[in-house]
């Protein structure tokens, strides 16, 4: 995820860090935390960038791009 989030063009200068909350075996679920430092909000920049289905289709491309 790291290097997910730290080279996408969209968010790779406001990601800091991501971390494993928590892991399951039985169901193969990971919980994790991704850290952004955003700048003052502007008009929209919170709604669009830091929109969680926003954030969740830059991994969904990545994963897509690697196949």
């Amino acid at each position: 995820l790291t290097e997910v989030y730290s080279s996408s063009p969209a968010l790779g200068r406001y990601f800091r860090s991501a971390q494993v909350i928590s892991f399951s075996n039985e169901s193969s679920t990971v919980i994790y935390q991704l850290v952004f430092s955003v700048p003052p909000s502007t008009e929209g920049f919170m709604e669009n960038n830091m929109n969680p289905d926003f954030i969740r289709n830059i991994l969904r491309q990545n994963i897509y791009d690697e196949d």
